[in-house]
């Protein structure tokens, strides 16, 4: 059956994904590849969400949870402005204002310290899975340069060499860089900078190619993908899901993985279940790449925007812009003044690149998935026996995705999940 076929009836699968993002198409061929029947449906097209126009970056270093004490002092400074990159859009919200209340409390020394061997380690192995996916010979530019912080202040180095050390300490690599170094290290592009950090185990790939091709190889090994299926409702057998209605008819699964990302909440209401996850509104802005641009991907520190090189499907290379975060709900308007931000800063770390001579292939905004502690909700609930969660990722979905497909595919199995301790990442710990 074709991704655009009507199911018309009611359908037994063993296991459904619900959701095709990159957890949901890696869940669904690591499952196939543990010899699982998988369907998987897409309320609109694989990609779609917050899985196309990211920046695509595979970060070891961050390992630190997005809730943490510096970003509670940099948010108090930002949150009340449109242009600056973590913003709160002012409204009367009640989930809202328990999700900041949560965040607050999460953003403790003692809970980013038990978080962060966890971060690593799935960002290491998945970083590992991806290089074992394009071996195989999926294409979708992986790529293992590293990754540059680049510094415009003496406070932003030193805040980046600070972190630097903290990622050290966890076993994650870096390297110190003068302005000399930097420009050798983004091959020859010219920088106004005081300094830069470089982490090495920080790789990138362009992320909706990857959906497309995880996706294309999860359907070419069996895995039914049905596009434009948005589930309806759901029905129940005592503590069990039973039957899924979506709008191209009926599926009977014995086990169900939610991989919705930030339509999480709407789709887990209906099952009981209160997930706090808040959709957090990013922008990226693609151009052709300048005849100067790096293969390496760099940050612009101060500004928060990332910079990732991305060969173009006609070869020709591009270079993508991306950051800013949003609480303003469902909300896919794009603020136009939020757009100028990430390429306004420009100039002042790359002297050469001036963006008015951008020649833009695309303006992107997605909703990412943010829990109160940075941390995804992974594993099975305990309201329903065959339901596992796999959302939550924020930032660093696409970092995350193929560890966590293959993570909920051994726990829908049974299999074991060693090395990894999953206990942070409970979906009931919330509740």
């Amino acid at each position: 059956m074709n991704s655009q076929e009507f199911l018309g009836h009611s359908q037994a699968t063993e296991v459904l994904v619900v959701g095709g993002g990159i957890v949901g198409v890696c869940t669904a061929l690591y499952l196939r590849r543990m010899g699982v029947e998988v369907t998987l449906v897409e309320k609109g097209s694989l990609a779609s969400g917050s899985s196309h126009g990211n920046a695509g970056l595979l970060v070891p270093s961050h390992s630190i949870p997005l809730a943490e004490p510096a970003a509670i002092r940099q948010g108090l400074r930002w949150m009340f402005n449109p242009a600056s990159p973590f913003y709160i859009k002012p409204r009367l919200d009640l989930d809202l204002a328990a999700w900041l209340w949560r965040f607050w409390r999460a953003a403790t020394p003692q809970r980013v310290h038990a978080a962060i061997p966890v971060l690593r380690d799935l960002h290491m192995t998945s970083r590992t899975l991806y290089a074992e996916l394009a071996a195989q010979g999926l294409d979708f530019s992986f790529a293992h340069r590293g990754r540059l912080l680049l510094c415009e202040s003496q406070q932003g180095f030193a805040d980046a060499i600070s972190e630097a050390e903290e990622m050290e300490e966890a076993g994650i690599a870096t390297q110190q860089l003068n302005p000399d170094e930097c420009v050798r290290l983004l091959d020859g592009l010219p920088c106004q900078a005081v300094g830069g950090v470089f982490y090495p185990d920080d790789g990138h790939l362009d992320p909706a190619r990857t959906v497309a091709a995880i996706g294309a190889a999860a359907r070419a090994e069996g895995v039914q993908i049905i596009e434009n299926a948005e589930v309806l409702d759901w029905r129940f057998e005592g503590d069990r899901i039973a039957n899924v209605w979506t709008t191209r008819g009926q599926l009977q699964p014995r086990e169900v993985v939610i991989a919705s990302g930030a339509w999480t909440p709407a789709l887990t209401s209906a099952l009981g279940l209160a997930v706090p996850i808040q959709p957090a509104k990013g922008y990226s802005v693609t151009v052709a790449a300048p005849e100067d641009a790096p293969s390496v991907p760099f940050m612009l520190t101060e500004a928060r925007v990332g910079v990732t090189p991305l060969p173009g499907p006609d070869g020709a290379q591009r270079i993508r812009f991306a950051g800013t975060l949003e609480l303003a709900g469902m909300d896919f308007s794009i603020n136009q003044r939020r757009v100028d931000a990430l390429t306004a800063a420009v100039p002042r770390y790359l002297p050469t690149w001036n963006p008015s001579d951008f020649v833009v292939e695309e303006v992107w905004r997605g909703l990412r998935p943010c829990t109160p502690d940075g941390l995804p909700l992974l594993g099975r609930t305990r309201r329903w026996k065959n339901l596992v969660l796999a959302a939550g990722h924020a930032m660093i979905g696409v970092s995350l995705g193929a560890v966590t497909g293959q993570k909920a595919a051994q726990i829908v199995t049974g299999a074991t999940t060693e090395p990894h301790d999953l206990r942070l990442l409970d979906p009931d710990r919330f509740a």
